[in-house]
């Protein structure tokens, strides 16, 4: 068996309701200053916390210009904004986005290490705040994972950072923040969850210990995401997807994705379309690419999903990826690129683009050339 490094964070606070707890755990922290990384709608729901936290000579600085996937330039600019401000606690409340940038500016305080000295993996030196992370989408897992993903400007490629380091002091999963998210980002943000699980599961390097977490993942938020999205206000079965998003966070850091991802990217930096949306787009036609190397694999997958049982391995691997097209249909997400606006004549920049993400293509069970990214995208057309 391959050695296998999980990293999870110190505290992981679970249950409706549970945001109310987050002024204990800063004064846990004995901080002085505190710094929210948030988004605008979330501000009335954060009035009552910070006016707590001010009570208890505690100051408190807000910033919201995170409000799509950020840039290098981006950070830079908030950095510039809190440098000065130097909280001893940095709170990620919001979608993956905010989170990842989040874990990215408590990393940064007093680091002398530029942003990108550490763009890869394993070259963060260290953290010295506290970091505290509250998903308010299920779909990213970055309250869990040691990933961190930025748009270059000077490219126009996402990159990643990866690093033990980037993994929150705490976490608070409170389902009841997820209640007022749209049914369309419900929809993709639950599928890109989906995905992280599925493609730890099928991954070439798919470990035992992380099998547990991609297989429960994906049971959850199978069963649960369409009435997230159809029924907002679901309680259980809002717990569940978030759960189940979480899941697929802790499978990140030791497996990660594979072929789903690598080939989303060039959705995101050439036509600017949501993750989870790109990642939606993508994982039936990714699945369909790599059922003849891992048939029992996506078999497994496919009982997750909650299909029937085939005699064989082929049928039922089969039946997983019609369950997938599916539920992305129910949720109200497209099958096809062209029905986002996608260009066929981009096709070969875009597979061309997605060859460079070789740090997710080395996982895919099956080896993808960039001939088979052409033909996985026309697939998807």
């Amino acid at each position: 068996m391959q050695a296998v490094t999980i990293y999870f964070p110190k505290k992981l606070v679970v249950g409706s309701g549970t945001l109310y707890q987050l002024k204990d755990e800063v004064l846990q922290a004995t901080a002085k200053k505190v710094l929210f990384v948030t988004i605008e709608p979330l501000l009335p729901q954060l009035e009552a916390i910070v006016r707590e936290l001010k009570a208890a000579s505690i100051d408190v600085q807000l910033d919201t210009s995170i409000v799509q996937e950020p840039y290098f330039s981006d950070f830079e600019k908030l950095m510039q904004n809190v440098s000065l401000f130097n909280p001893d606690v940095v709170i990620g409340i919001g979608g993956g986005s905010v989170l990842d940038v989040a874990k990215l500016v408590a990393a940064q305080l007093e680091n002398k290490q530029s942003l990108r000295d550490y763009v890869g993996i394993g070259l963060l030196k260290g953290r010295k705040k506290t970091l505290i992370c509250i998903p308010t989408t299920s779909g990213t897992g970055s309250e869990a994972s040691p990933n961190a993903i930025l748009v270059d400007d000077s490219d126009g490629q996402k990159k990643g950072i990866i690093s033990p380091f980037l993994v929150p002091d705490v976490v608070i999963l409170d389902p009841l923040l997820t209640l007022s998210v749209p049914p369309s980002i419900t929809a993709a943000t639950g599928i890109d969850a989906l995905t992280h699980c599925l493609e730890a599961y099928t991954n070439k390097f798919a470990h035992p210990l992380i099998d547990l977490y991609a297989f429960k993942g994906m049971q959850l938020i199978a069963a649960n995401i369409v009435q997230a999205v159809q029924n907002g206000n679901d309680e259980k079965a809002r717990t569940e997807v978030a759960l189940g998003s979480f899941y697929g966070g802790v499978c990140l850091g030791p497996v990660n994705t594979a072929a789903v991802h690598a080939l989303s990217y060039p959705l995101g930096s050439l036509y600017h379309l949501p993750h989870g949306l790109s990642n939606a787009l993508l994982l039936p036609y990714v699945m369909e690419f790599n059922l003849q190397a891992s048939p029992s694999r996506y078999a497994d997958v496919a009982v997750a999903l909650g299909c029937e049982r085939a005699n064989d391995d082929a049928t039922m691997a089969g039946k997983g990826v019609e369950k997938v097209k599916a539920l992305i249909q129910q949720c109200g997400l497209p099958l096809r690129l062209r029905e986002v606006g996608v260009k066929e004549e981009t096709i070969p920049q875009m597979a061309a683009d997605a060859m460079k993400i070789q740090r997710l293509l080395k996982n895919n069970p099956r080896e993808v050339s960039e001939e088979d990214a052409v033909n996985i995208f026309k697939a998807a057309f």
